[in-house]
């Protein structure tokens, strides 16, 4: 097929015809468009195979060219502290940022990763002034070799901000801002502890939503246990659960492949002496922990409640840390790849009953990946509290044993700005050892003040170099442009 260009003769005498490069310059523009448009003779041809080009045309065809060239958003390691209990436990003594250094100096070591390289740092943290934790944070890249070079941020989405800032360093990569950067969360609550600084304004009490937003996490674990049914038994059951399970990975010593050792002191609170230790395994999993016992526990938050401490997340302390790359450049370096980071999404929902948030935030993330609950191999749900966890997981119709399946924050802790990057940590080492059993994972939790959030994962052996693909019964179905 040729293509030809004749143009009318000029009918506005006073207007300057383009001169004769200008022209050439459009006509071989066009003809570049027009061939990457024109169908060749396969086109149509249900045996014919994919191939891909850089184009000549210049960014017409971006998406085809970075999708070929491995712009999949990776991540080469995931670390955690243990978690401790705070006020009590292993870190009770032990400085913030002294226990976000271990986990990145863990991704440089455990890498060779030039820190240099690292485009930024991005830490999740909810309960310390912002200032103070921006600057704690930034001490701690110092202590674990990063240059001065290397910038250092923090997120606040409360319970979701580990998450959020794995999210933030994925697509601020996606969007071509760096190649490589670390999402972290770090928590001490025995520092900062859960408080509200300063005055309240007096218009909330004009507006339920925003008043809503005022009440403690407990009473909206309440909420939820009697707007929808779930009965104290389902809760200590769901608790009894966590422990059983925590306690079994930690014997088994699932992880270990995750846990940073951090060394660290403890100071006799009688005394005043300091002790060297070296904390490398969570001290709150309670391995003989029965229905029975739990059932003796007082309701915390109202006087014929449901919600103990019994059946709700551990007060802890503790951090992670995400290493995330463009794929392309964990390729070159011979990295090996832990999982693909596909989709994020975070959602809204009534702050009395901030706990339903997963059972809203999963199904988005899940169809943004152009994927089915069905899909799923493995979860892990925050368990905030179990009458919110019990909720979600019933509301989704999930399969119990796909779902946190080493524990949950009941038995191992929930340090608010560390979870999500402890959750991915987890997550990922789990979906390595179950290899090819197990292609996609989902993170999720419940926000203080009603949100949720999710993100789905990809075991990083599965992927395709050109399109990800899975079979649905005799044909395939290719996953959206968003999760490929």
């Amino acid at each position: 097929m040729s293509i030809s260009y004749s143009f009318p003769a000029n009918p506005n005498p006073n207007l300057i015809p383009p001169t004769n490069s200008l022209m050439e310059k459009a006509i071989k523009r066009q003809n570049i468009l027009l061939h990457h448009l024109r169908p060749s003779s396969s086109a149509y041809s249900h045996e014919s195979s994919l191939s891909a080009s850089v184009c000549a045309a210049g960014d017409s065809a971006s998406y085809q060219r970075t999708s070929v060239f491995g712009d999949d958003v990776v991540i080469v390691a995931a670390y955690r502290t243990a978690i401790c209990k705070s006020k009590r436990g292993g870190f009770k003594d032990t400085y913030p940022d002294d226990l976000l250094a271990p986990v990145l100096k863990a991704l440089i070591e455990k890498t060779n990763l030039n820190p240099s390289e690292v485009g930024d740092i991005v830490v999740g943290s909810v309960l310390a002034p912002g200032s103070q934790r921006a600057s704690e944070c930034r001490m701690a890249a110092f202590y674990a070799g990063f240059p001065e070079t290397v910038p250092v941020r923090t997120v606040n989405r409360q319970c979701s901000s580990g998450l959020q800032a794995v999210a933030d360093v994925a697509a601020a990569i996606r969007a071509g801002f760096y190649d490589i950067g670390i999402g972290a969360g770090l928590e001490s609550m025995t520092i900062n502890p859960m408080a509200w600084e300063g005055s309240v304004n007096p218009r909330v009490k004009s507006f339920e939503n925003a008043q809503n937003c005022l009440l403690p996490m407990g009473v909206t674990s309440e909420n939820v246990a009697q707007r929808f049914g779930v009965s104290r038994e389902k809760q200590d059951q769901a608790a009894v659960e966590s422990h059983r399970k925590a306690a079994a990975a930690t014997a088994s010593g699932k992880f270990k492949d995750e846990i940073i050792p951090v060394s660290t002191k403890i100071i006799d609170p009688k005394t005043g002496q300091e002790k060297p230790v070296t904390i490398s395994v969570d001290d709150g999993i309670r391995s003989n922990t029965t229905q029975a016992d739990l059932g003796k526990l007082k309701p915390v938050f109202k006087k014929d409640g449901t919600t103990t401490a019994g059946n709700s997340s551990q007060v802890s302390d503790g951090a992670g840390a995400v290493l995330l790359m463009k794929k392309s450049v964990a390729l070159r370096k011979g990295l090996p790849i832990l999982g693909v980071f596909r989709t994020f999404a975070a959602v809204g929902v009534d702050p009395a009953i901030m706990g339903v948030g997963p059972a809203v935030a999963i199904p988005a993330a899940v169809k943004a990946a152009g994927l089915e609950l069905n899909d799923i191999d493995l979860f892990e749900i925050n368990e905030a509290f179990a009458s919110q966890f019990v909720y979600c997981r019933n509301k989704l119709g999930l399969d119990p044993e796909k779902i946190n399946v080493n524990g949950g924050a009941i038995a191992i802790g929930h340090p608010l700005g560390a979870t999500g990057a402890r959750c991915v940590a987890t997550l990922l080492h789990e979906m390595k050892r179950r290899g090819k059993d197990c292609r996609f994972g989902v993170i999720s939790m419940c926000i203080g003040t009603g949100m949720g959030a999710a993100a789905v994962f990809e075991r990083g052996d599965c992927v395709d170099e050109l399109c990800n693909a899975k079979k649905v019964g005799g044909g395939v179905n290719l996953l959206s442009k968003d999760a490929r």
